[in-house]
Order: structure tokens, then C-alpha cells, then sequence
């Protein structure tokens, strides 16, 4: 019963809310919080949406995504209480520190140098396993599709978050923002994706950092890095990129040239 009321009582703290909401830096923070769920969940988001179209109509595709949206606020609730508890470990700090080191250098060596697509299946392919004798309808088992994609979509996010923020009100405000921003807008965020590829390639050098940030934390090294200077880096390494975009398309069109 401690256990539940260490994990999930600042949830409930009107004056830890109230803390958050009245202050600036804590907004930067989740500002910050929500532009990486969007850049990072790009991808997610086209898979989520691959889920869908198999719904004959596009009520039933908005019904199930609403349906996966409350479900993934709930376990989003349930994994950030688990995660704060849980970040008290040093190990599970270096786990986590070394678990978004790894991201980044799969990014960076090995995913960069494959043509990422995703697709919407054209056909849905024959129910097999349990499927074949429990009859569910096809509505549902999109809905459960895209809960277990949001299950492990999630636990990144959060790990990244806790990394920036251990108040558990600012990770919960900016993941569910974020959440919401990245299915609201995922066309767009993606069409902006793909006329600044480069912003993909920020986000991982922000994962980056974070993994060094929770490494640092860790009892035997015990470096702090305000979570502020996130904030700072942030704009700093949108700058970098656009700066780095703008002369991308200037080599291209020299070389079309």
C-alpha cells in the first residue's frame, strides 16, 4: 500500500499541480516534453494509423483511435507512476541511460542507412493463434492492435521524460499534450518531417543527451544537469538543424545545378 501511495500520490497533490502550472521553467519543461513526443512518435504515428485502415469506414477508424487515445492516457498514467518509483534505483537509471545510449547509436550507425517506409496492409491477413477460436470483432481487434502499439511506443517517452523531469505532474501533462498533439496533427508533423529530414536526426542526438543526463545522476557520479538546460539545448540543437537543413538544400541545388 506505501508502494501505491510513493508511486501515485503526487498525482494526486493539489499543490504539486498547482506548483506546475503556476511556473514558467515547469512549462518550458513540458513544452520541451511535448515537441520530443511529437519528433519521436512520427513514425508510431503512421503505424497507428496503418492499424486503422483495415475499418471499412472512416467513422469506425476515428472511433478506434479514440478508443487507443484513452487507452493510452491510462497506461501512460499507470507506466509514469511505475517509472518514478522505479528511477530511485541507480541501476535502473544506468539500465534506462544505457537502453537510450543504445537508441541513439542504432540511429545513428545502423537505421540511417535503411530506407524506412511504412505502409497500410492492403489486405488483412487470415486470423491465426487464440484469434481463430475466440470470435472478436474487427473493430476490436484494431482497438487492441493499437493499444499494445501504444504500450510500446510509450515506454521510451516516458523513460526519455523521467530523464528530463522526475515530478511526475510534469511528465503526465507533457506526455498526454504530447499524445494528443501527435495524433491531431501526425500529417502534418510528418509532411514537416519530410521537408526537414534532419529533425529526426535531432531528436536522437536529444536522446542522446538525456541518456549522458541520466547517467550523470547515478549515486557514484552524482552530476546533476539542471533540467533547464534541456530547454536551452533544445533550441539550440532546432537552430542547429535548420541551419544544417538550409545548407543541405543549398549543396542539392548546386549538385542539380
Amino acid at each position: 500500500m506505501n508502494a501505491l501511495v510513493n508511486m501515485y500520490g503526487p498525482f494526486f497533490d493539489l499543490n504539486n499541480w498547482k506548483t506546475v502550472i503556476e511556473s514558467g521553467s515547469d512549462w518550458l519543461i513540458i513544452l520541451s516534453l511535448v515537441v520530443m513526443e511529437c519528433i519521436l512518435s512520427v513514425d508510431n504515428a503512421v503505424v497507428l494509423a496503418a492499424q486503422t485502415q483495415s475499418l471499412p469506414d472512416k467513422v469506425q477508424q476515428e472511433k478506434s483511435l479514440f478508443y487507443g487515445l484513452i487507452g493510452a492516457y491510462i497506461f501512460r498514467f499507470i507506466v509514469i507512476g511505475l517509472g518514478v518509483y522505479l528511477i530511485d534505483f541507480w541501476w535502473i537509471k544506468a539500465i534506462g541511460a544505457l537502453y537510450l545510449l543504445y537508441l541513439a547509436v542504432k540511429y545513428f550507425f545502423f537505421d540511417r542507412k535503411k530506407d524506412k517506409k511504412v505502409e497500410a496492409p492492403k489486405t488483412r491477413p487470415e486470423p491465426t493463434g487464440w484469434r481463430k477460436h475466440i470470435h472478436i470483432s474487427q473493430f476490436w481487434q484494431v482497438v487492441i492492435s493499437i493499444e499494445l502499439m501504444d504500450i510500446v511506443f510509450s515506454i521510451d517517452s516516458v523513460l526519455a521524460s523521467l530523464a528530463i523531469s522526475e515530478n511526475p505532474v510534469i511528465v503526465l501533462i507533457g506526455g498526454m499534450i504530447g499524445i494528443l498533439a501527435m495524433r491531431g496533427i501526425a500529417e502534418v508533423i510528418m509532411s514537416f518531417m519530410n521537408k526537414i529530414p534532419e529533425l529526426q536526426g535531432m531528436a536522437y542526438f536529444l536522446i542522446l543527451f538525456i541518456a549522458i543526463k541520466l547517467f550523470l545522476s547515478i549515486p557514484m557520479i552524482n552530476i546533476h544537469i539542471p533540467n533547464i538546460l534541456f530547454v536551452f539545448v533544445l533550441v539550440g540543437a532546432i537552430i542547429v538543424t535548420l541551419v544544417i537543413h538550409h545548407i543541405n538544400v543549398k549543396k542539392k541545388q548546386k549538385a542539380e545545378e
